[in-house]
Parts: structure tokens; C-alpha cells; sequence
């Protein structure tokens, strides 16, 4: 007798929102009970929504009920949170960097080329859509989950089929493996080659790089950070405090309508933009036109709802995957990372290290791009802060990865993506 067919219910919109809230807080309170899950550094939205996802596919096995979150917040999250990148390129800050920021630019282009290429090759040994090998590369590996997902989307409304369980499955492994390797690989090369913090002369009570950690880097460039930098005096009004946050909404939400207009431009050009593609255009346009206007734009107010804006959007795509697919593409995920991470190591080790000079600097900044080009700049950064705080302060290595792994890559992964996407093997039907 055939198997009744599941009962579907449609959450709405608020009831989807309030889940992946629910969601994240438990998230939050589950890495802080575990320590393995903290050396893991995976992001909360990551561990609450496959948490969820794993609760909704158990109990459509138990009882018939099939629960499907709502589409509509995710589409303005993905819009808002790719807006809140755009928003953070200063590209002239790029020319702080010299010749060595050019360099590790130069090699992160390639490993995003030569990542994509991999993952084609096993796409293509095990039978699987040509796009899918695009997302189990540096869409995955270099852009983190969210990026993923976001490619991920426009692949399943071309007809690409599991895309979404290939582009998380990549991007959660990756996540694991980078926050695993990257500081030990650090490390290793400080070690083997004997290498030594040259900390410069420092006046008495100021504080060390090492001290300070990787957010001075961060602070330079957004001018102020995200939450822990907006003022919360005891005297000041609500409504001050809300200013910050209003401004940072408009923000997005004015970079994801000019984002339209470009996506509807480019259609008429016969070029096909993807919606979250011209949001992130849209913001670098104002953040970099943005400074010849009579009143600067409060760029850094838009980092926090920008953040809050991926971490709602993982959690409430995750939440929707359909986990019992997962099984049949596990071989080629795992093929996939073994042959990523060997790709990276080579890149490291044998590229970007001698070019950098083969100085401590060097090694931390190498640790770095291990870190986000297997898994995220959140883990590049964490990589350098535990190395720096064993082995010495690296300020010219913090400088080069910030500004490389902050917005560069973002730019040019996209940039990659769209190239590769010209091939007619990959062009996904409109």
C-alpha cells in the first residue's frame, strides 16, 4: 500500500522569523555548553539551522507533517546582508597594502579559479550537474555558507537539482576542516622555520598589537565596529541609541532598491545579473561615491543589521533543506574536500609563503589565507588572534588579510563565479 502522502503546513512569514530566532538563541547556548563545537568555530546560525532542519526531517518521518518555512524574509536577508559587503569596499584602502596585499590578492584569485576547476572535475566524475562542481569550489570554500546558499538559490530556480545540499554540504565541511587546520598550519611554519615576532619599538603605555588583536585592522577600515562600538550610556535616550540602526537599515534597504535597478539594466543589456550580485554592487557604489558627497554616509552603521541579516538568512534557508537527500551526496563532498584542502595547502606552502618573504609576517598572513580561503575570514581572523598571542604581534599581516579577506575576495569571488558562469557548459537557463 503505498505511503500517505505528508501533510504540509506553510509557516508564515512571522512564525518563520520567530523560528530562526529561536533557532539561533539555542544555537548560541549550545556552543557556549561545548567546547568542541567553540574549537570548531562553526557560526550559530550554521549549528541552529541544521538543527532545526534535523527536528523538521524527523518529524515528517515520525508523523507525516512536512514544514516549510516562509521564502519571502529570506529573499531580503540575502538582499541586505550581500548590500552590508558592498557597503564595507574601500577600495582605495587597498593601496595600504603595497605589493604584498597585491600578492596574496594575486594568489586568492587563483586558488578561487583552480578551486572552481576542482570541483568541476568531481562534479563531472560523479555524474552530477556542472553547477554543483561550481558550488562545492571557492563559492563554498572562499565564500562561506552564505555565499554558497545565495548561488545555491538561482541554481534551483534554473532547474539545478540538491543544489542547496551541495553548496551547504561544501561550505559546512569547509568551515570545519578550516577552523581545524588553519592555526596548526600557522604554527607549523613559525615553528619549522624558526620564525619571530619583530615587535617595533613602543611608547610606555600604549598597547601592543598583540594586545589589541585583529579588530584594529577591522576598526581602520569601517571607521567603527558593530555591536560593541554603538554608545549605550545609561543617560542617553532610546532614541538615540536607535539612530545607529535606523541609518544602518536604510542603508541596505537603499542599496537592495538601487541593486534592483542595476539587476533590471543589466536584463535589458542582456546580461543576467543575480538579485543579491546587484545589491553588492549597489553598496559599493555608495560607499565609494559616497565620499564626495557635502555629508559623509554612516557606513559602519549598516555592519550590525548586515550581520543580523546573514545570520537570519542561514538559519532560515537551512531550516529548509531537505536533509534526506543528503546521503547520496556525501562521497563526493568528502572527495571534494580532501582534494580542496591538498589544493590549499600546495597554494600556501609552496606559492604564497616564498612570496610573501618566508618572515613571521608571512606565516601569519599564510594562516590567515588558509583560513579564509577553506573556510571564512571569521576563522582567518581567529587563526591570526590565537597565533598572535602565542608567538607575537603581526600588525603588516593583520593589515594584509583585513583588507584582502574583508571585501576583496567577496568581490572577486563573484567576479570568478560570473566568469566561469560564460562557459555554456555552466549557463543556467533564465
Amino acid at each position: 500500500m503505498p505511503a500517505a502522502a505528508p501533510h504540509l503546513i506553510a509557516l508564515s512569514e512571522p512564525a518563520t522569523l520567530l523560528a530562526a530566532i529561536v533557532a539561533l538563541l539555542l544555537a548560541g547556548a549550545w556552543r557556549q555548553s561545548s567546547r568542541a563545537l567553540q574549537r570548531l568555530n562553526l557560526p550559530n546560525a550554521v549549528l541552529g539551522g541544521l538543527a532545526a532542519a534535523l527536528l523538521l526531517w524527523t518529524l515528517r518521518r515520525a508523523t507525516g507533517l512536512d514544514v516549510q518555512p516562509g521564502h519571502g524574509l529570506r529573499e531580503l536577508m540575502l538582499l541586505a546582508f550581500f548590500a552590508s559587503i558592498g557597503l564595507s569596499a574601500r577600495l582605495a584602502l587597498l593601496r595600504q597594502g603595497g605589493r604584498p596585499l597585491a600578492l596574496l590578492c594575486a594568489v586568492s584569485v587563483l586558488a578561487m579559479v583552480l578551486q572552481n576547476l576542482l570541483g568541476l572535475a568531481v562534479a563531472q566524475a560523479w555524474g552530477l550537474h556542472p553547477f554543483n562542481g561550481l558550488l562545492a569550489g571557492a563559492l563554498s570554500f572562499v565564500g562561506g555558507p552564505g555565499t554558497a546558499l545565495a548561488w545555491a538559490q538561482e541554481a534551483e530556480a534554473a532547474g539545478v537539482p540538491d543544489a542547496r545540499l551541495v553548496g551547504l554540504g561544501s561550505a559546512t565541511l569547509a568551515l570545519m576542516a578550516g577552523a581545524l587546520l588553519a592555526g596548526p598550519a600557522a604554527r607549523w611554519m613559525i615553528l619549522r622555520g624558526g620564525l619571530h615576532a619583530a615587535a617595533p619599538p613602543q611608547a610606555p603605555g600604549t598597547q601592543s598589537a598583540a594586545d589589541a588583536g585583529p579588530s584594529q585592522p577591522d576598526v581602520s577600515i569601517a571607521q567603527a565596529g558593530p555591536a560593541e562600538l554603538l554608545p549605550h550610556p545609561a543617560h542617553e535616550s532610546l532614541d538615540a541609541q536607535a539612530l545607529p540602526l535606523l541609518r544602518g537599515v536604510g542603508l541596505l534597504l537603499a542599496c537592495v532598491l538601487i541593486g534592483r535597478g542595476l539587476v533590471a539594466a543589466a536584463a535589458a543589456a542582456g546580461i543576467v545579473l543575480p538579485g543579491f550580485l546587484g545589491a553588492l554592487l549597489a553598496g559599493v557604489l555608495l560607499a565609494n561615491l559616497g565620499t564626495v558627497l557635502p555629508r559623509r554616509l554612516a557606513l559602519a552603521d549598516a555592519e550590525l543589521p548586515g550581520l543580523l541579516a546573514l545570520k537570519l538568512f542561514l538559519a532560515i534557508t537551512l531550516m529548509s533543506l531537505p536533509l534526506g537527500h543528503l546521503g547520496g551526496l556525501l562521497a563526493p563532498l568528502l572527495v571534494n574536500l580532501a582534494l580542496q584542502l591538498l589544493l590549499v595547502a600546495a597554494l600556501a606552502w609552496g606559492l604564497l609563503f616564498p612570496l610573501l618573504g618566508r618572515s613571521y609576517d608571512a606565516a601569519v598572513a599564510t594562516g590567515g589565507f588558509v583560513g579564509y580561503a577553506v573556510a571564512s575570514m571569521p576563522v582567518a581572523l581567529a587563526t591570526m588572534r590565537e597565533t598572535t598571542r602565542l608567538h607575537g604581534p603581526a600588525p603588516r599581516a593583520m593589515l594584509w588579510i583585513t583588507l584582502a579577506g574583508s571585501f576583496f575576495v567577496d568581490l572577486a569571488n563573484a567576479a570568478v563565479a560570473k566568469a566561469f558562469l560564460a562557459w555554456p557548459l555552466l549557463k543556467l537557463a533564465p
